[in-house]
């Protein structure tokens, strides 16, 4: 993506000025450090996002995004923000975001690449995603696996979980999409056809953990409680509850190395080291291999393959799994309540 740069000082102040898509960004601070291993400056984050601007937006364009800000790069505290702060250009596209106690907030769109940069400059390393459009609120058009090593377990545990659920999605005829989380784990996507809620893609997920710890359970765990997990890899279906966000591909995680959730082929999952996915190395890496992930939304994907095997656990006497803390008790949630906590009492 062509862009221009203003350098030196505007009204005084230590800023440079990019012109990206037709908007003008303004960048404070820009040489300050953002990621100490790297020597990787605020500025030099906003050329990252710049270079993958295209394959970025493939996935995450048009989506609302939650805000975590981090004043002084990966090393410093952060804070989560939902709202677009006042005061923020009037070009910036915004959407109504609802949480699960019913509160809403104007949350940031990705509606362009300027939208990013805008985001680095309030010192976001990062954006958390919406699982739908901002057009189509009522669809969750994406599946999140979330592959979680639990304590003790190694990046080749995940990368054999991940293989298995590639394989369990081909069975039923759906093809997953992989990306590094940008630090232990890995993620696997679906494109989903606009039919669904999260509700129903939590329930997909659920029936994916769940199978996956039946086919394998020395290596998965589908336990909500940590007490219960051991050192298997957690599928964590919460990931897909109404309201919740996941931190989307491309974009760089808070770690002093700049590590960033890249998307790969299943070919790339063999032999990747999460670690030596950077800022610095990502943009080159996506020159020569193109990107994994350019035909994700070509062809949506069905979720009822997926649904039909929740439907199968329900008939055999499942109940659904735990809810997050901070979601309504569900119909046929069991009791909220660790194991170890239920017998005591």
């Amino acid at each position: 993506m062509a862009f221009q740069v203003e350098s030196g000082p505007v009204s005084g102040e230590n800023e440079r000025i990019v012109e990206i898509a037709g908007r003008e960004v303004t960048i404070s601070s820009p040489d300050k450090i953002f990621f100490p291993e790297l020597e990787a400056t605020k500025f030099d984050l906003v050329s990252y996002y710049l270079r993958v601007a295209e394959a970025l937006l493939n996935t995450a364009g048009g989506r609302p995004a939650m805000l975590q800000r981090f004043p002084n790069g990966a090393t410093g505290t952060s804070f989560f923000q939902k709202r677009v702060p006042s005061g923020a250009p009037s070009w910036l596209e915004t959407t109504t975001v609802a949480t699960p106690n019913g509160t809403s907030s104007n949350a940031l769109v990705v509606a362009d690449i300027a939208h990013v940069a805008w985001a680095v400059n309030l010192g976001c390393l990062g954006l958390h995603l919406w699982p739908y459009l901002a057009a189509v609120p009522a669809f969750a058009d994406e599946l999140r696996i979330d592959l979680d090593p639990q304590p003790g377990v190694g990046f080749d545990e995940v990368r054999t979980t991940a293989f298995h659920c590639r394989d369990l999605l081909a069975e039923l005829g759906l093809v997953g999409y992989p990306k590094t989380t940008g630090n232990r784990g890995l993620h696997i996507y679906l494109r989903l056809e606009a039919q669904w809620d999260s509700t129903a893609v939590r329930a997909a997920a659920v029936a994916i953990a769940r199978e996956l710890e039946r086919r394998y359970p020395a290596l998965v765990t589908a336990n909500w409680w940590k007490e219960e997990r051991g050192r298997r890899v957690f599928v964590d279906f919460n990931q897909n509850a109404p309201h919740k966000t996941v931190f989307g591909a491309w974009f760089a995680r808070p770690r002093t190395g700049g590590q960033v959730s890249t998307p790969l082929s299943w070919e790339q999952v063999a032999d990747v080291v999460p670690d030596d996915l950077t800022i610095r190395s990502v943009p080159d890496l996506l020159l020569r291999r193109g990107d994994p992930w350019s035909g994700i939304g070509i062809e949506p994907q069905s979720l009822q393959p997926l649904l039909d095997l929740a439907q199968r656990d329900k008939d055999t006497g499942l109940h659904d799994a735990p809810w997050p803390p901070e979601y309504p008790k569900g119909a046929d949630e069991p009791k909220r309540v660790a194991p170890s906590r239920a017998k005591r009492t």
